[in-house]
């Protein structure tokens, strides 16, 4: 039986594990070997990673409606509560996003809410 070297497919797989490593730095982008590896760990901290991004926002929306209602005098669990106790049901993004581009909209809100 002739032997079967398999040089054109290994060119291939090759490549593209380099190209899924682009960007990454120092061995991690030239060489096969090491670029592997470093995909099974990109891989394996990506799951985590993108449930911690979720809690990393809803914290990051928390500090922008505070920083929007000490303006106003409140703190930011009393307004949440009074928002709850109002029955108006705006999360926490849509909060911070009014907050941060369109003031007026959050002074009505949090008026509403002090009433």
């Amino acid at each position: 039986m002739a032997r079967v070297k398999g040089g054109l497919m290994a060119q291939k797989r090759r490549r593209n594990i380099l190209d899924e490593v682009k960007g990454y730095r120092l061995q991690r982008s030239k060489k096969k070997r090491v670029a592997r590896e470093a995909i099974y760990h990109a891989q394996l901290h990506s799951f985590a990673h993108r449930k911690d991004k979720k809690n990393d926002f809803r914290r990051l929306w928390t500090v922008r409606i505070n920083a929007a209602l000490m303006a106003h005098g409140l703190k930011y669990s009393r307004f949440i509560n009074a928002l709850k106790t109002k029955k108006i049901e705006l999360d926490r993004k849509v909060l911070a996003t009014i907050a941060v581009e369109n003031g007026e909209a959050f002074d009505r809100i949090v008026a509403e809410v002090s009433k």
